[in-house]
């Protein structure tokens, strides 16, 4: 297959799944799950390429591996946190914002702000698990072998503090005050450099092909969106709003790659 079949393939793979949970949503009143998706839907991708693509056979097993870890682990963490706390507020929200500014119903709020968004922006971020098992040639090489240690210590990064934050937020102690402890003490968002690292370690190893040198588009989206869009501008307006203490905690504490607290 050529490469633009096995994406359309994939493309129509992606919206049969994200239509399945937007009318699962109608009956759930909650999109939540679209957040444990995001990862998951990552690997449904990986999973439809490395069936379909002829590439290099090292490769592909990398970047499924790869993928998979990062996915699975990230779309569990995401799927038990939503039992746990139910409906994730922000959604709520923006979703009844919509309704009383917009008129909109559930369901064209949801199906437009929600999974027309994410679906497309899924599938851009994830290129380079596509694209990056489509070429037979070259073998692995140095680069790959850099971007897999990269991967792995996104992965790594990111569960350990979501680890981290997991505890800290048990502990009654600790309601309403800011996290700042661990990974946390480097970086206010040790998960967003943890996919950063993820994904544009998955990128050097696609690199080394041709097709793959495309999938750029992906880890560039994905830095932008965890840094400008939905990631640390979001959070942190909402962190502002909740604790007292956030507002210091910023201007001593890294955004994402992590450094030393200013004054240490």
């Amino acid at each position: 297959m050529t490469v633009i079949a096995i994406l359309a393939v994939n493309a129509a793979i992606l919206a049969a799944c994200f239509v399945t949970l937007w009318l699962i949503s109608l009956k759930t009143r909650d999109v939540t799950p679209v957040d444990s998706f995001w990862a998951l839907g990552m690997v449904v991708m990986a999973v439809t390429t490395y069936l379909q693509s002829n590439g290099a056979s090292d490769r592909k097993l990398l970047l499924l591996s790869l993928c998979a870890i990062w996915g699975l682990r990230l779309g569990i963490y995401m799927l038990r946190r939503w039992r746990q706390h139910g409906p994730d507020r922000r959604y709520v929200t923006m979703l009844g914002k919509a309704e009383t500014s917009k008129g909109w119903g559930f369901a064209q709020s949801s199906l437009r702000m929600v999974y027309l968004i994410q679906a497309p922006l899924l599938f851009i971020v994830c290129l380079p698990v596509q694209l990056g098992q489509m070429d037979a040639l070259p073998p692995i090489g140095l680069l790959a072998y850099f971007g897999a240690a990269l991967t792995l210590l996104g992965i790594l990064f990111e569960s350990v503090g979501d680890w981290q934050l997991v505890k800290f937020k048990a502990a009654p102690a600790n309601e309403g005050q800011v996290m700042d402890k661990g990974l946390w003490r480097y970086t206010r968002h040790p998960n967003y450099f943890g996919d950063a690292c993820v994904w544009w370690g998955l990128y050097l190893i696609a690199f080394e092909t041709q097709t793959g040198i495309w999938a750029i588009a992906g880890p560039l989206l994905l830095t932008w969106t965890l840094t400008k869009w939905s990631g640390v501008p979001t959070v942190e307006d909402r962190m502002k709003r909740k604790k007292p203490g956030y507002d210091a905690y910023v201007r001593y504490t890294p955004a994402v790659v992590p450094w030393f607290p200013k004054g240490d």
